[in-house]
């Protein structure tokens, strides 16, 4: 019975075939019942009938005094007995010889307890005798159990025919189901192609559909890791190999001077290694939040501009650069999500303040446009020539003529969140400034 229960809940097949089954065998037990017991009501009414008609037919027929012989010995077995008696009880005619049957009062139709058995009996009166015409309720019944069972035949033969249309039906049905099970069991681990969604049926095609929108974001989830581990070993490759080679030369050093020299280069190099990694992870975590499929919630650049710049204000104050919101609207408020926002503009802000010479400034400002909201980033630095403002947007580029060192990894993470927003972010020369301009675009709220 467990075993059973277990198939039901876990398999659409046999609960489908389970109900269907056992409402046809309860369809075809309750419509033979009723039938059989219709007929068997029906064929008593029909042979009541025809012993009324007998006892009607022999009114006429008889002599009105002296007994008759019987026709037939007892142990003839007739199908109806009939009796005739005068008005004084005395018995004239019987069909089969000592049938040995009462003399009944009552008009009309009873049962009465004769030879050992049950007989059925009507009684008329005509012409002042007393007609009884009565039959074998054992003999009845046997005729009527006959008749119904004939009756009930059809629907024991068609139920059976029935229930393997029904199996036949739900099989052919679930039979595309049951492909993509197939398909899916067979698959490799990293088979991440669309399921086959031809010939399913309405009720389980939005669920393959789903799942192929799973398989479609998993497998650009893969191909980001993969690409970001493959980026991540080729970067980190560089730095751990100059580390190591600082390191000798730190172990080389002979004199003080020189060891201080080697010192401040292992240390320029844990702060790059230290920078890139913090990137990574950066990166990393943008990714993953991107593939979870996180609801976006309405969100205020302004206090996020306010919460990014002091994220970097310490490292502005250490080169005296002057670094603040020159304006920020009021309406500046896009449907995204917060974290990631704030990445993007602590990415851009401190990409600037890196990219500033001492004594420089960094402005951001916040205005709504057309509906959505600009976010702009200008800073006094030497700018970007235009045949690189794109290709700095990718991963692990850097500026040929940059004079400071970075991972590449930072306007590559704005790039990256800006799509997730549907913003576009453009770099162009400040003409106010003289260095970078850094443009974030956000559409229209919905």
């Amino acid at each position: 019975m467990t075993r059973v229960g277990s198939a039901l809940v876990g398999s659409l097949r046999a609960r489908l075939l389970f109900f269907l089954l056992a409402a046809i065998v309860l369809a075809a037990g309750t419509q033979a019942l009723v039938a059989y017991r219709t007929v068997l009501k029906e064929a008593d009414e029909i042979f009541d009938y025809h012993m009324q008609q007998m006892a009607m037919s022999l009114r006429a027929g008889l002599p009105p005094s002296a007994a008759v012989g019987g026709l037939g010995s007892a142990d003839q077995n007739f199908e109806f007995v009939v009796q005739v008696w005068t008005a004084d009880g005395e018995r004239i005619f019987e069909s089969a010889d000592r049938a040995a049957l009462p003399q009944i009062a009552v008009l009309g139709f009873a049962d009465v307890q004769a030879r050992g058995t049950t007989y059925r009996v009507y009684s008329m009166q005509a012409r002042g005798l007393v007609i009884q015409v009565a039959q074998d309720m054992a003999v009845r019944r046997q005729m009527a159990g006959a008749l119904a069972l004939r009756t009930v035949m059809p629907v024991g033969l068609m139920a059976p025919i029935l229930m393997l249309v029904v199996w036949w039906v739900v099989s052919r049905s679930l039979a595309p189901v049951a492909r993509v099970r197939t398909q899916v069991a067979a698959r490799q681990a990293d088979d991440l192609s669309p399921v086959n969604e031809g010939g399913l049926p309405e009720e389980v095609r939005p669920l393959v559909h789903e799942l192929n929108l799973l398989f479609e974001r998993v497998r650009h989830a893969f191909e980001a890791q993969k690409h970001f581990v493959a980026d991540a070993a080729h970067e980190l490759r560089s730095p751990l190999a100059a580390l190591k080679l600082q390191v000798q030369g730190l172990q080389r050093a002979h004199d003080e001077a020189t060891r201080e020299v080697a010192v401040g280069r292992l240390t320029a190099g844990i702060d790059r290694a230290t920078r890139l990694v913090e990137q990574l992870l950066a990166l990393a975590r943008h990714e993953a939040s991107v593939a979870s499929g996180t609801a976006a919630t309405s969100v205020d650049l302004a206090e996020l501009a306010r919460l990014a710049i002091s994220d970097v204000v310490a490292a502005a104050q250490a080169r005296h650069i002057d670094i603040g919101v020159d304006e920020a609207s009021a309406t500046a408020t896009v449907t995204g999500h917060a974290e990631a926002l704030r990445m993007l503009l602590r990415n851009l802000l401190d990409n600037a303040v890196k990219y500033t010479p001492e004594g420089g400034r960094v402005d951001l400002r916040l205005t709504a446009e057309d509906g959505g909201v600009a976010l702009v980033v200008e800073d006094s630095g030497p700018g970007l020539p235009a045949e690189e403002r794109e290709r700095v947007l990718d991963r692990f580029y850097r500026a040929g003529a940059s004079q400071a060192s970075g991972s590449g990894l930072g306007l590559a993470i704005v790039k990256s969140i800006a799509d997730l927003h549907g913003a576009s972010v453009a770099l162009d020369a400040s003409e106010r400034l003289g260095g970078l301009r850094a443009t974030v675009r956000f559409p229209r709220r919905a």
